[in-house]
């Protein structure tokens, strides 16, 4: 049914006015070549802006032309724009602001072909196949920290949104650095418990103390460091000579000081060391390598923190000397990129750690976020009369729910690039852009449709939505919107476009219902398909962002 629907995916309405756009554009001034400049207006001026006027007459003005200003070719453009059932009406403002409005039945039919087909009916479409996501990648001879999270958050999110729009995901943890420590647990481990495998899983009971003392055993004796450093290897470690070998021979690699090096913009990147070692940079081009050439991804995108930026585009640059990747001004596809974020801070402004200084386990912060819900939910439920309505298997997988998504959605919904301040407080709160306003918002949804007592099934298949009353129509359009949001979040890899969305659409629903009362009133069939769409869109984003909805608080 998924693929399916897949087949059967439409357009964004944003691409839908941009190809009317476009052909317009053709028949105004055929002469150029120009790309359609739309957003979504401000209220009271349509639903779309079209700003195309303006630059379109700076570039005729002084040559033979018939327009005599930028409104003069707005009302063109407006004028050559193709008939569509999309468009209810065009208005040509100021300097030739194109202000478009869309047909209400439109958007009606659309949610209500929706509701029929499905949620995968409006993935939008993406111009690749296959792209591998290089995340998450902790050091797997140590427990995960607080330092992980948000790689670890941002890079599924990437994921799933990308999986929605039916693009092959290959999510890759590029453990670099493993070989070596590893290697030491490894051999630290055939050391102390030479019968491993008649001690079983008690052997290690503290992985953090087992990886403390095998640290300093490292340390301490050269003979067990080369011992550890040969129990390891990199997956990519044998594409690396024959990598840097094709880089050689075209001219890439060359001495200098000892090791050899990719001059990328007059600055060494370092491919093999003075001592003949590999180190990341050999290993990330033989595993770009490995993953243009062999897993033929056509969008490579690695999630780290910004200070490995630097690193990256150097990586980057390098691919493109050598032909793997195409120059900006070639093709499109494959390429390559970076997806920074910044720190996690704690109260004090500073890197976020325990008090005692030490990295705070991802395992603790998790648990104390469980905790911290399922205790609030036990006063909410106690203090309304509700608590006997809940089972302890229903309120441990709800708190569950509510604080791990919590944690999630205060890092996504903050631009990736800024450092954020983690606070228990601040993202356990049921007020305001929180991951539990927002499934309380959905709880309500999935009450009011209880409520109604209506098979909502069988409404999709026999009622119809009207769009009359003007919150009707506001929610409507904010529904249909939904498509082009995951679209540029995928587009420009930023994740927070989607829970800015979903907080607005929350907001959206609650004007709609204040204003538009649903059981009980002669709209009642089109107001509850308008709220199960909207139930759909919220459960649809709860899961990109890798959310858990609760359907009952």
């Amino acid at each position: 049914m998924a693929d399916e629907a897949a087949e059967h995916s439409v357009q964004s309405v944003e691409q839908q006015l941009c190809t009317l756009i476009t052909s317009s554009l053709r028949a105004t001034v055929p002469d150029l070549d120009v790309e359609p400049m739309l957003e979504v207006s401000k209220p009271g001026f349509g639903d779309y802006q079209c700003n195309n006027a303006m630059s379109v007459f700076s570039r005729i003005r002084g040559s033979a032309t018939n327009f005599r200003n930028p409104m003069a070719v707005g009302q063109a453009i407006a004028n050559n724009l193709p008939q569509s059932n999309i468009i209810e009406s065009i208005s040509v403002a100021g300097p030739g602001y194109i202000n478009i409005t869309l047909s209400s039945n439109w958007i009606a039919q659309r949610i209500q072909d929706m509701l029929v087909c499905g949620i995968k009916t409006w993935a939008p479409i993406l111009p690749v196949k296959r792209a591998v996501l290089d995340f998450s990648s902790p050091n797997i001879a140590k427990e995960m920290h607080v330092g992980h999270i948000r790689s670890t958050i941002i890079g599924d999110t990437l994921a799933h949104m990308f999986e929605f729009t039916n693009v092959e995901v290959l999510r890759r943890n590029h453990v670099g650095d493993w070989g070596t420590q590893f290697g030491m647990l490894i051999e630290f481990l055939f050391e102390q418990f030479p019968d491993w495998e008649d001690v079983g899983n008690q052997a290690v009971g503290d992985l953090q103390s087992f990886y403390k003392a095998s640290k300093k055993r490292f340390d301490d004796d050269p003979d067990f460091k080369e011992r550890a450093r040969q129990a390891g290897e990199s997956f990519y470690n044998p594409y690396i000579p024959p990598v840097l070998e094709e880089l050689t021979n075209k001219g890439l690699i060359v001495e200098s000081k000892g090791a050899r090096v990719i001059f990328v913009e007059d600055h060494p990147l370092i491919v093999i060391k003075q001592d003949g070692g590999f180190n990341y940079a050999s290993t990330d081009l033989a595993a770009l390598w490995y993953r243009l050439n062999v897993e033929k991804a056509e969008w490579i995108i690695y999630v780290t923190d910004v200070g490995q930026q630097r690193h990256f585009h150097m990586l980057f640059t390098a691919a493109k000397m050598a032909g793997w990747l195409p120059e900006q001004n070639g093709k499109k596809y494959p390429k390559a990129s970076h997806v920074g974020f910044g720190l996690v801070l704690g109260s004090d402004g500073k890197r976020f750690r325990t008090r005692c200084s030490e990295v705070v386990r991802l395992v603790d912060l998790l648990d104390e976020a469980k905790a911290r819900s399922k205790a609030q939910l036990i006063k909410r439920f106690t203090g309304n009369g509700q608590i006997a309505d809940w089972t302890d298997d229903e309120l441990d997988r709800t708190s569950e729910a509510i604080g791990y998504g919590a944690v999630k959605y205060s890092d996504l919904k903050n631009n990736r690039l800024t450092d954020y301040t983690f606070s228990f407080d601040q993202m356990l709160s049921d007020k305001g852009n929180t991951a539990v306003y927002l499934q309380y918002a959905h709880a309500r949804i999935c009450s009011i449709i209880r409520k109604a007592s209506k098979d909502v099934e069988k409404l999709k298949m026999t009622g119809a939505i009207t769009l009359g009353h003007p919150y009707e129509r506001f929610l409507g359009l904010h529904l249909i919107q939904f498509t082009e949001v995951v679209e540029q979040a995928c587009a420009d890899l930023q994740p927070h476009r989607l829970c800015d969305y979903l907080y607005s659409l929350s907001l959206t629903f609650s004007k709609f219902y204040t204003n538009c009362q649903v059981v009980g009133s002669p709209e009642e069939t089109s107001r509850l398909l308008l709220c199960e769409a909207t139930g759909i869109i919220m459960r649809q984003c709860f899961h990109l962002l890798g959310i858990t909805p609760v359907h009952k608080l």
